[in-house]
């Protein structure tokens, strides 16, 4: 992250640095800022080999796909409209890991809010457990 990331961005990165459940910051614009060690382990890939992704190149990478394998573009993803509208959101999700294993997560996000309005997003997110039949 660059110095000119807002402090509330900074602590962010922090605490997700510190927390064992997969996690990512995402800025105003939706790019991905950084990952943590748990969420590389379900993507296959450590932040420190991406690097900052933009919002494209991480659906186009990591997804999410709809049911037909394709990658839902930002404008359309329910947890984004939620986060963008300064709200908390929560989804389930189809992504694809770096070595091409598909697997369906959830996630759920809070709005990062500085006093300059809205400055990104914290998103957790972890493997869905499908309910018994």
């Amino acid at each position: 992250m660059s110095a000119q990331n807002p402090l509330e961005l900074i602590q962010a990165r922090n605490l997700l640095s510190s927390v064992s459940t997969p996690g990512m910051l995402v800025s105003g614009p939706g790019d991905v800022i950084f990952y943590n060690e748990a969420a590389s382990a379900l993507l296959g890939q450590r932040f420190e080999e991406t690097g900052t992704l933009s919002a494209q190149d991480w659906v186009q990478t990591f997804g999410p796909f709809d049911d037909d394998g394709e990658p839902i573009p930002l404008e359309r993803q329910p947890l984004t409209l939620a986060l963008r509208a300064n709200r908390p959101g929560h989804a389930v999700y189809v992504i694809r890991s770096a070595g091409g294993e598909e697997r369906r997560i959830e996630a759920s996000g809070v709005p990062i809010i500085g006093k300059d309005g809205f400055t990104g997003a914290l998103i957790l997110f972890w493997a869905a457990v499908e309910a018994e039949a």
